[in-house]
């Protein structure tokens, strides 16, 4: 059968799938079989486990596709990834056989002649290399029918995950309905009433500003922080990629495998060990936001347990093309609550503050209640503006939902929205009306967005439908390697 396939070229632009296609490339036929059975099962769909060894070798795949540091495979977050996407894949094959999709050759044809990579495994003359075809057959472990199969069975899934993803919504004017919406405009006056006009009526006593420290001694801790000594290996841009390549891998092996010392790799590799005081978790102070310490996964690894209580190197850390770097802690100095004379300014600050906020709050509600008596009462509000939702101006978050939710039969109305930290804020809403024209662009785009979130919902719908309907079953958390879970 695949003599006759092999006729016709244009069907030959299978070949690069194989090395192009993140789906095949990642997941692969294979991983809907079950040949690990004696590994660790992590999750059943349908009765049919996902091992630690899958993810495991998958996750070492996906790292070699992308040109990634290979001890990316040894983090948990990256490994957990790999293992949704494997259930992602799953689920989505067990819908596909479930529900007996098939591929016909023109529609599996016509989807593969779009890879323009294909010309490269045309030779000079226009005939095809199906030498290296069938090589890059075996060096991925696959014969030609697995191949194919696995082909038709992606595109599958591309179709069923596409039909569901343009799911319309029920009517039209449900969309036009929302963008008139937010095309209604409401014209507005407002009133603040911030703490910063009523600090000058505070004087907080020295009772006041112990009781208040006493009370919130979290509030003047000094954040921990760490002391460190770090080492960098930059690629030289004389240097052969093959050369730096092999030297990565000998600055990530001996920093990880000799952990209590960055010695062994610095001497190895002729680095020098550079020290770094006052790292916090935000990272080091007064540094180049392209300082190995201003990185926030440098950064985070010292402060998981290996380094900080352990003392251990952190494992090397690729900051940026040609650069990696490893740390570790030398000295930890715990957060701790500082003296009241250090923060008695801080502290009589934070008390005036909120005793202002207080008073703010308090003369906005009495405001608001005169209002309710005397709707017709526009003192002490600002000019006048018109909002919506497309053109809010300055209003954001609670005070734009409250403000448009003003109904046509009751105004003037007045809104009061709370500023925490700040005050409260009135409004006054006395017209309602829709714009002159309409703008036809942003209705479009406005449609197009609710159209997504209506084909995202639908999506998720989906594959919980699918989820329940394939039995997926949590066996075991996934642990890192170095646990010996699936090694």
């Amino acid at each position: 059968m695949f003599d006759t396939i092999r006729k016709h070229q244009k069907l030959m632009q299978l070949a690069l799938m194989l090395v192009i296609v993140p789906s095949f490339a990642f997941f692969g036929i294979s991983s809907y079989s079950s040949f690990m059975d004696k590994e660790t099962d992590l999750v059943k769909i349908n009765g049919k486990p996902i091992t630690a060894q899958e993810v495991d070798n998958a996750a070492k795949r996906q790292a070699e596709r992308v040109g990634g540091n290979p001890q990316i495979t040894q983090s948990l977050p990256f490994r957990q990834a790999i293992l949704n996407e494997l259930l992602q894949q799953r689920i989505l094959g067990f819908a596909v056989t479930d529900l007996r999709l098939q591929v016909g050759k023109d529609a599996l044809v016509k989807s593969l002649q779009n890879i323009p990579q294909i010309r490269a495994l045309y030779k000079e003359d226009g005939s095809f290399d199906d030498a290296r075809f069938k090589q890059l057959l075996v060096n991925n472990g696959l014969n030609e029918e697995q191949f194919y199969a696995s082909q038709a069975f992606d595109l599958k899934i591309a179709q069923l995950v596409n039909s569901v993803a343009r799911t319309e919504l029920a009517s039209p004017k449900i969309s036009e309905i929302i963008s008139t919406l937010y095309e209604t405009e409401r014209q507005i006056q407002t009133m603040p009433f911030e703490a910063k006009a009523y600090l000058p009526k505070v004087n907080p006593t020295q009772e006041e500003l112990q009781a208040f420290y006493q009370a919130n001694a979290k509030l003047f801790e000094s954040p921990e922080f760490v002391d460190v000594e770090y080492i960098v290996l930059k690629a030289d841009p004389k240097e052969e990629a093959k050369v730096f390549s092999e030297k990565a891998d000998q600055f990530a092996n001996l920093t990880y495998d000799q952990s209590d010392s960055l010695k062994p790799a610095a001497d190895k590799l002729k680095l020098s060990i550079q020290n770094q005081k006052g790292v916090t978790r935000s990272g080091a102070s007064g540094v180049s936001r392209d300082h190995p310490l201003a990185n926030p996964k440098v950064v985070q690894a010292l402060f998981g347990d290996e380094a900080l209580k352990n003392k251990r190197n952190i494992e090397a850390v690729q900051i940026s093309p040609g650069v990696f770097v490893s740390a570790r802690v030398v000295v930890f100095h715990p957060a701790q609550i500082l003296p009241f004379a250090e923060v008695s300014s801080e502290v009589r600050r934070q008390v005036s503050q909120r005793s202002a906020e207080k008073l703010a709050i308090a003369a906005a509600a009495e405001r608001y209640t005169e209002l309710q008596k005397d709707p017709k009462s526009t003192s002490g509000f600002g000019a006048a503006v018109w909002v919506s939702r497309n053109k809010p101006a300055n209003l954001v978050g609670s005070a734009l939902d409250d403000v448009m939710s003003v109904s046509q039969d009751k105004l003037p109305a007045y809104v009061s929205v709370a500023n925490p930290g700040i005050g409260t804020t009135l409004y006054r809403v006395d017209q309602i009306r829709q714009p002159a024209g309409v703008d036809a662009k942003v209705h479009k785009a406005q449609s197009q967005q609710i159209q997504a979130l209506a084909a995202q919902a639908e999506l998720a719908g989906f594959m919980a439908f699918w989820r329940d309907s394939a039995k997926v079953k949590t066996i075991n958390s996934l642990r890192p390697p170095s646990t010996g879970a699936g090694s």
